[in-house]
This record gives structure tokens, C-alpha cells and sequence, in this order.
């Protein structure tokens, strides 16, 4: 069904415009990164936008986890995603200002001071590869006033948390399907993420 501007920032509209997106039963033990199945309801799909959006931006709904790309002829591609948990999560406007393949990563001063246990052995910083949090391809997101925020959107090497509010501030994709949007998406083009319910527009 169409989607239009209003139903990124309605409760249950936005859902259901969308399509109910469910998030997948976390196991009591973490799931085996080789043979985990990315359930059917989570990969990509192109559908219709009510509202004519501008063609090549990202558009994110963090209230039905879903990240779109946008199309020409009112048309999207959708990709599930996780998002930040909580208050961790940042509505705004910002541009992609780099791209990076299988990205390193170091953990903000803020996330470290919040969970030292886990993060503070990072500090140094971590290289690319399978097991790194960025995952295989990365998209940062910058603004005029800032620069670099910190913020990203990204594969990740835990694909069982897509469709949860789980991460730190990002938005975190499939590995497969980051790189799938890594490929369509070129440097400078605007990135929406939109409020979340609790949050003012």
C-alpha cells in the first residue's frame, strides 16, 4: 500500500501503510552467524509512495524499522533495519559524507563510559572484517554544522537484531543488504531519520 509523508510520523498508520514489520524471536543463546536465515519478511521489497519524495534519498522510520530508498515514479526500496535503542536514537536531517568498505570502528567516548566493560577494550579501535560492529560496508552520516556525527548506517555481524531497537545510535542492516544499498547510494545524498513516536517531530 502507498506510503506518504505523514504515515513516517503516525502511530499505527504508519504501520500498517508500510506493512506490519516483525521483529524476529531473539533466542535465549545467540543464534550462529554462519547458519542463520534472514526470515522473508526482512528482505528488501519495492513498493508504492503516496507522496512524490525526491528520487535517491534515504528515508528511516525507526517505528516500523524500516530504512527506504527512494525510486523514480513514487516507488521505494525498503530494507528492514535495527535502531538505536532508546533515547540513543537521533531524528535529523543529514547528507552522506563518506563511504567506507569493510570499516574499522572505535566506540564513542560516550559509549564506553556507558558500558566499560564491553567497550573500553576497543578504544584502540577495531579493523575491518567479519566480526566488527560496522559490519561490511558503512554509510556516515554528517551535517553542515557538525561534520561527522557519529552516526552511521551500516552491515552488521549479528543479523538476528534486524527489526530491534538495539544499537547505540545507528542504523544497522544485513550485511548482504547494506552492500546492495552501499552500491546505489553516492556521496552527498540527504538522509531523513525520522522521529520516533515518543519523540517531537
Amino acid at each position: 500500500m502507498p506510503i506518504d509523508r505523514r504515515s513516517f510520523l503516525t502511530n499505527a498508520t504508519a504501520t500498517l501503510l508500510s506493512g506490519a514489520i516483525a521483529a524476529p524471536a531473539l533466542a535465549q543463546t545467540k543464534p550462529n552467524r554462519k547458519t542463520y536465515v534472514v526470515p522473508p519478511e526482512h528482505q528488501p521489497v519495492t513498493l508504492r509512495l503516496r507522496d512524490k519524495f525526491e528520487e535517491g534519498q534515504i528515508l528511516v522510520d525507526p517505528n516500523t524499522f524500516s530504512l527506504y530508498w527512494t525510486l523514480p515514479k513514487r516507488q521505494a526500496l525498503r530494507f528492514v533495519v535495527g535502531v538505536g535503542k532508546g533515547d540513543l536514537y537521533t531524528p535529523g536531517t543529514f547528507h552522506i559524507g563518506a563511504k567506507k568498505e569493510w570499516p574499522s570502528w572505535t566506540p564513542t567516548k560516550e559509549m564506553i563510559a556507558r558500558s566499560p566493560g564491553h567497550y573500553a577494550q576497543y578504544a584502540n579501535g577495531m579493523p575491518g572484517g567479519p566480526s566488527n560492529p560496522l559490519g561490511a560496508r558503512a554509510l556516515y552520516l554528517f551535517t553542515e554544522e557538525r561534520g561527522d556525527t557519529f552516526l552511521r548506517i551500516h552491515g552488521t555481524p549479528d543479523p538476528w537484531t534486524i527489526g530491534s531497537a538495539v544499537s547505540n545510535g545507528c542504523v544497522r542492516l544485513v550485511n548482504e543488504q547494506i552492500e546492495q544499498l552501499y552500491a546505489l547510494v553516492p556521496m552527498g545524498t540527504k538522509v531523513v531519520l525520522y522521529p520516533k513516536r515518543s519523540q517531537k517531530a
